[in-house]
């Protein structure tokens, strides 16, 4: 790319690295081998293609939370972070189009009445999700019959669909997946409630770096380099976010 001015450098990495806030709490995006310290996942992968491009050492900068992540935009501490675009987000950090799209849906106990997403949101029903995962806040706003139950972790959540106090977990697709061994008899219903589209944000106020990620993030979508860096995770309900307008 060739609008790779000194305004851009000084946004990206104006410590002379780019210092990328990761969100290890999301599997799809990124994971560590406990054996070789190894980090890989799309958010690494997308890390070093914009590494190599801008000519700088990449830094992880890593979090096991995406709230406490979004929460330090403000602080310098990092240059990038990959997370889901929102609007309650959009007051501390600006984003990228998405670079890809992870379902989202619910996970009930196997005696639940409900088999559909959309069944979900009824007179009476509580739907448990972590506070400030970027579903969480969807469901927010978008809920209109069932109570939307916040808690401090997914941990916490999935322990409220467990011993009963919730119909429903609400999550990433492939995470439920994950999550249903760990409950005898539950099912992932039918369809979704949304798609979380995952960008890549900056501080509020680094324009030029922005436009310049904006760029990256279509052509690595164009290239097949999203596409493939999905295909290595293994992960279900993940697809490559269509083309900006």
């Amino acid at each position: 790319m060739t609008d790779l001015t000194p305004a851009v450098r000084s946004d990206l990495a104006p410590t002379g690295k780019l210092r990328a806030a990761i969100n290890y709490g999301n599997f799809i995006l990124a994971t560590k081998d406990r054996a070789t310290g190894e980090s890989r996942g799309v958010a690494i992968d997308l890390t070093q293609e914009l590494g190599r491009r801008l000519g700088v050492p990449v830094e992880i900068v890593a979090y096991d939370s995406v709230a406490v992540m979004g929460d330090a935009a403000p602080t310098g501490v990092w240059d990038i972070a990959f997370l889901g675009s929102d609007p309650k987000r959009e007051a501390l950090m600006s984003f990228t189009a998405a670079y890809l799209e992870i379902e989202a849906t619910y996970l009930v106990r196997g005696d639940s009445p409900l088999r559909t997403a959309a069944e979900v949101d009824g007179e009476g029903r509580r739907v448990a999700a972590p506070a400030r995962a970027n579903y969480e806040l969807f469901l927010s706003r978008n809920l209109h019959k069932a109570q939307l139950v916040s808690t401090a972790s997914a941990d916490a959540a999935f322990e409220l669909l467990a011993t009963g106090q919730v119909d429903a977990l609400a999550g990433l697709t492939q995470a439920l997946h994950d999550r249903q061994p760990q409950l005898a008899g539950s099912r992932i219903v039918d369809g979704r409630f949304m798609g979380v589209q995952q960008s890549i944000a900056v501080p509020k106020g680094r324009e030029a770096g922005l436009a310049y990620l904006r760029r990256v993030v279509e052509d690595a979508k164009a290239s097949g380099l999203v596409a493939r860096a999905i295909e290595r995770t293994g992960a279900r309900g993940v697809s490559v976010a269509p083309p900006a307008k």
